[in-house]
């Protein structure tokens, strides 16, 4: 099973991209399907076809499909959101708000995350392209079972015990409906589904994510931005997908500059991302829109590598012993300064703050009973080292 997630700036091309892909794999022999977990679903467009929330067969071994938010909604969340308006009738919340406020921001793509897990787990399937949203909302995306999973961890529980215990009491004196023990186990199952999830797009082995940009100084930018933060959640980006290039047979004077930045532009892709391999496309004369379109462009795309290998061997996150009792753990962070990153340690985690970004890493037994002792970055990595807390006294 191989898992391919596409991503990029907005309008860079990536729902293109992921088709084109998905097509490619399909003709070389691999049942796939491509799915959306864009809001902003384009994947009909770019095939050509209506597609629901069912895989519909675009070409012979390729499926696509758009996962419908309500559906999944109903599948997910029904138990929750009648709670949730029980509570707010109790607080006197007129009920079209209520159904507003029973639905939170972001499940829907939080439900079409939860789809890999179904289509991973499917006979028929041996690809899943994953067209993703743009980058700021993929990062979001693909952190939310590492996110949730620390609330599910050590709230849950002592949130359900706390209910156990005052529910009857707040049940009598004001009335206010609790939760029962469906809402609870709607909450747990949507948990393990995102916990399957997280196995599976964690696992080098399995899931890759590949990089969509323009020649543009901009998208290139936010590549890197966007680089460094799937590195710090520990996703691996096998190739970098460049999009638009200007074709050399363009003779117009016009084109010469926009040539040479394009150019430029890819002299510092292939420099700035290196070992990972950079893929090109060149500017289509016109949309690239339905089978025949998308498939001449995973052709050029794919004329020099296999879209179903493993591009490059990387290991995010790797623990290395030292030499006697010390250890060092490594999260590749490329492109970043050590003023960028915090790290902490509270317990048996570690913290890593980039920006708005924050993990926390759950220690393995042999570094919970050492401390840090040192944090730095380089050669693209964060290198944090521990040693022994006899050592540290001594």
């Amino acid at each position: 099973m191989r898992v391919l997630l596409v991503t990029g700036k907005g309008g860079v091309g990536k729902t293109t991209t992921a088709a084109a892909t998905a097509l490619r794999l399909a003709r070389d022999g691999h049942r796939v399907v491509v799915t959306s977990a864009d809001p902003a679903h384009s994947l009909a467009d770019s095939f050509d076809v209506d597609l629901g929330s069912a895989p519909t067969e675009v070409a012979p071994r390729c499926s696509a499909q758009q996962v419908d938010a309500r559906q999944r909604f109903e599948d997910h969340w029904a138990e929750i959101r009648d709670w949730l308006l029980q509570v707010f009738d109790w607080a006197g919340v007129e009920s079209v708000e209520a159904e507003e406020l029973a639905v939170l921001p972001g499940l829907d793509e939080l439900f079409a995350l939860t789809e890999i897990e179904s289509l991973c787990a499917s006979v028929d399937t041996d690809v899943v392209v994953v067209d993703c949203g743009p980058t700021a909302e993929t990062i979001r995306l693909l952190s939310l079972p590492d996110v949730l999973g620390w609330y599910m961890d050590r709230l849950f529980p002592a949130s359900r015990r706390l209910h156990r215990v005052v529910a009857p009491v707040l049940s009598r004196v004001g009335r206010l409906p609790m939760a029962d023990d469906a809402v609870f186990a709607a909450g747990q199952r949507l948990y393990d589904r995102l916990d399957a999830v997280h196995r599976i797009l964690a696992d080098p082995r399995v899931t890759s994510a590949r990089l969509v940009v323009n020649p543009e100084r901009m998208v290139v930018a936010e590549a890197r931005r966007t680089f460094t933060q799937l590195s710090l959640f520990g996703y691996q980006v096998d190739a970098v997908i460049v999009n638009r290039v200007l074709p050399d047979g363009v003779a117009d004077p016009w084109f010469d500059r926009w040539r040479a930045t394009h150019a430029e532009h890819l002299d510092t892709v292939r420099g700035d991302f290196a070992p990972v391999p950079v893929l090109c496309s060149t500017l289509a004369p016109s949309d690239v829109v339905g089978v025949a379109a998308l498939t001449a462009l995973g052709d050029e795309l794919w004329s020099a590598h296999d879209p179903h290998d493993r591009l490059v061997e990387r290991r995010p996150l790797r623990l290395e012993r030292l030499g006697g009792d010390d250890y060092e753990l490594s999260i590749e962070l490329p492109f970043v300064d050590r003023s960028e990153v915090e790290v902490s340690r509270s317990g048996d985690e570690l913290i890593v703050t980039l920006g708005a970004q924050r993990r926390a890493l759950s220690l393995p037994e042999s570094l919970r009973r050492r401390e840090v002792t040192s944090a730095a970055v380089a050669d693209g990595a964060l290198r944090v080292r521990f040693c022994e807390r006899e050592r540290m006294g001594a």
